[in-house]
């Protein structure tokens, strides 16, 4: 069954979005990658377009910024995520059983073929819409100044210096995938200390990835110590 939220009728292609190549014998015919590939072109130019009509006064340069912080992989899995479209990914059991299921690349990519299959139905006008009403908060937090609602190296930074000044390091774990299509794992470091890693199609998307992850695990750090800080006084009191 298609989810309620996504506007096709057809549900073999539909299923054909969903499928990864790990999951068929044929990757090029009967998987998702050729949907991803025309839902990648058609999401990238819905987002300019909306960018040059509603924003005239943004010169090339900052459109471009905007943009790329819409599309990025972090937004895109976001999105996937809460169109619940893991639970109807096709995998094979290997990809399974290595979190292909969670994995921010792939769910990024079957919510462009989605778009590629929407437009491949119903034509532009609907893929646009399609597009609008799932970036909607995104386009709407850009359109206020803010091109990099998703600049967790730069947040990570400065809650590094502020807390303990010193500023984070990262390295690149793994790489795989062909040429055109390498995937990469990045951790981020305190003095040696791995508090973050993540993944993305090129490095500069895995380590914001991975900064997301060290500021969350600093943030819960911090509830807690706040908690036990509580805790502590209310124990004194009494």
């Amino acid at each position: 069954m298609i989810p309620k939220p996504i506007p096709l009728k057809d549900e073999n292609l539909f299923r054909l979005a969903m499928r990864h190549t790990s999951a068929t014998k044929d990757p090029v015919g009967d998987s998702y990658e050729r949907l991803e590939y025309l839902g990648d072109a058609v999401l990238s130019l819905v987002v300019a377009e909306y960018l040059y009509e509603h924003h005239p006064d943004w010169d090339q340069g900052f459109m471009s910024k905007a943009r790329s912080s819409a599309v990025q992989e972090v937004t895109l899995c976001e999105i996937a995520k809460k169109l619940k479209l893991d639970e109807f990914l096709e995998l094979s059991v290997g990809e399974e059983m290595t979190g292909g299921r969670q994995r921010p690349s792939v769910l990024c990519d079957i919510f462009e073929a989605v778009i590629g299959a929407i437009y491949l139905e119903s034509g532009m006008e609907k893929a646009r819409w399609f597009v609008l009403e799932q970036l909607h908060g995104f386009l709407l937090q850009i359109g206020q100044g803010d091109v990099n609602p998703h600049d967790f190296k730069s947040k990570l930074q400065e809650s590094a210096q502020a807390i303990w000044r010193i500023s984070p390091n990262y390295r690149v774990a793994r790489e795989s995938g062909a040429h055109h299509e390498r995937r990469f794992v990045v951790q981020v470091l305190f003095d040696d200390e791995i508090i973050g890693e993540g993944t993305g199609r090129t490095k500069k998307e895995a380590e914001q990835a991975a900064a997301r992850e060290a500021l969350e695990a600093i943030e819960r750090t911090q509830r807690a110590r706040e908690v036990a800080k509580q805790i502590h006084q209310v124990v004194r009191e009494f």
